[in-house]
């Protein structure tokens, strides 16, 4: 729920910079994050107007199955294709009616009134009917729904289905409904920060506190004690053991909570990552925390150092299914085809990164993803392909005493299922390997 928003010229404005964001994601296939960044007008926005913009695209897209759903069966005539501005701007409304609390006058005036701005003037009689309907069913409409299963696209609920079944499959998808809560990596002192952070210190050691607020009004952010890092994506830089004087390398380095991760622990850290800007912020997150790394422009695949390391951390690329409770266009933005193509580079980057180790060195793989090509599928191939290579199985100690963590073969799968009653946590693989001599 967001507060009221206002019926003013600000307010339309925040509307309309929200239509222009769902219009680059589903549109243009630009992530959110990145439409987000790049969107001048949000950014001449009020702070409160911009929390709503955020919030209300965020929302229309963990609930886009049930808005469309819900839209389709008010219209007059059924099946009715729509044109697809207009079904943006019917989206935009009823989610502000059925998810944000938004006054039914103030949600279905501003739409009209987006409507003929953006010279849909047209059908501003149809978008008036519709949102006035759902004003007054829209919320027994809700109740008849299914709506994790409205919510996921076919292709990912059938791949999950086979991999996980049913029952888990149907747990990771309630979870992605609800908005993922704030995690924390510290670099010391877990427990005190938890205090002082008004966190609970989960089992895995990162400090979790409620969604909202503004992270960078939290005690400690500007001292650089602690950042945000999701409680499975913190779990890999735990599975090194000792790193004090190590050279490791952090490969496809970016956002860098990985990298501070493993130069808190002592490591001497190489960031790796093709990405420049990306590369630089970095370097800014790590200037804040006091730490420090080397950093590198360059592709993970073909990058060759003059020195092998003595550790190697490879969050690679991939779908990203396993943040879409964080990142909810996600589900909007891949298919299958793309699971397809990052595994064929991940597997590259894989069988290259091996070859950047010493004899007797560790290298863990670990990918923000549920589909199986992207985690199991590929510790199998690569141990099936060398001989070089062991696996070193994790012990349900090393995370948290959480055994549900750990796969048959010795692996780590997380799902947005597990710590259900703590508020569950991002899907991720972890796979750990060393170089034998």
């Amino acid at each position: 729920m967001t507060d009221k928003i206002p019926d003013s010229a600000d307010s339309l404005g925040a509307r309309a910079a929200a239509l222009d964001l769902l219009t680059a994601v589903l549109r243009r296939q630009v992530p959110f994050d990145d439409a987000l960044e790049a969107n001048k007008a949000v950014k001449e926005l009020e702070p409160r107007d911009r929390g709503f913009v955020r919030l209300l695209v965020a929302t229309l897209f963990r609930r886009l199955g049930q808005l469309d759903a819900v839209i389709q069966a008010s219209l007059a005539k059924p099946g009715q294709q729509l044109k697809a501005l207009v079904q943006d701007l019917l989206r935009l409304g009823a989610a502000q009616l059925l998810f944000l609390g938004t006054p039914a006058h103030a949600a279905v005036d501003t739409t009209v009134d987006l409507a003929v701005a953006r010279g849909q003037a047209p059908y501003k009689g149809l978008i008036n009917a519709v949102l006035r309907r759902l004003s007054r069913e829209g919320a027994a409409m809700l109740a008849g729904q299914d709506a994790g299963r409205l919510n996921t696209p076919d292709w990912l609920w059938l791949a999950w289905r086979q991999a996980y079944g049913t029952g888990a499959t149907r747990a990771i998808v309630e979870a992605h409904l609800q908005e993922a809560p704030l995690d924390l990596s510290v670099k010391g002192d877990a427990a005190a920060w938890a205090e002082r952070l008004e966190a609970e210190l989960l089992p895995t050691g990162s400090l979790r506190r409620a969604a909202g607020g503004q992270v960078t009004d939290l005690p400690g952010f500007a001292e650089g004690a602690w950042w945000v890092q999701d409680a499975a994506a913190a779990l890999p830089a735990r599975l090194f053991g000792d790193l004090a004087g190590k050279t490791v390398y952090d490969l496809c380095a970016a956002p860098g909570g990985k990298t501070a991760q493993l130069a808190a622990l002592g490591a001497v850290v190489t960031a790796v990552d093709r990405n420049g800007k990306r590369l630089q912020r970095v370097t800014e997150n790590l200037a804040r925390l006091g730490l420090t790394a080397a950093t590198v422009t360059a592709d993970a695949v073909t990058w060759t150092p003059d020195t092998a390391a003595d550790a190697i951390l490879l969050d690679a690329p991939c779908s990203a299914t396993g943040t879409i409770r964080r990142h909810p266009d996600v589900a909007r933005l891949k298919g299958p085809e793309d699971v397809e193509t990052l595994a064929r580079v991940q597997a590259r980057m894989l069988n290259h990164a091996l070859d950047l180790l010493k004899p007797g060195g560790l290298l863990v793989y670990g990918t923000c993803s549920l589909q199986p090509e992207e985690g199991e599928q590929q510790m199998a191939r690569i141990l099936e392909r060398r001989t070089d290579i062991e696996r070193v199985a994790v012990t349900a100690a090393e995370v948290g005493g959480l055994a549900e963590l750990i796969t048959a073969e010795g692996d780590v799968r997380c799902t947005p299922g597990v710590l259900k009653d703590k508020g569950g946590m991002d899907g991720f693989f972890i796979g750990r390997l060393r170089r034998i001599g």
